[in-house]
């Protein structure tokens, strides 16, 4: 592969955030081929998901805790 067109030195921060995700939407899900272990492994944390729910902190509690330092 040969050097981008694009000057990547010259993108802001948010530049760059912003064509990472353009690029991350314009794959298809032909181009990220999954094993069939990793098939079965999200398999399972998406049955987990349906049965127990979402698991987790919500944000605002962890930045919370962050800030403060009380959990």
């Amino acid at each position: 592969m040969g050097k981008p067109a694009l000057d990547l030195s010259k993108l802001s921060a948010d530049e760059k955030l912003e064509l990472i995700d353009d690029l991350w939407r314009s794959l298809s899900s032909d181009d990220l081929p999954l094993s069939s272990e990793l098939r079965v492994e999200l398999d399972r944390r998406l049955d987990r998901l349906d049965l127990e729910g979402p698991a987790g902190v919500p944000w605002e509690d962890v930045r919370a805790e962050m800030t403060t330092g009380e959990s």
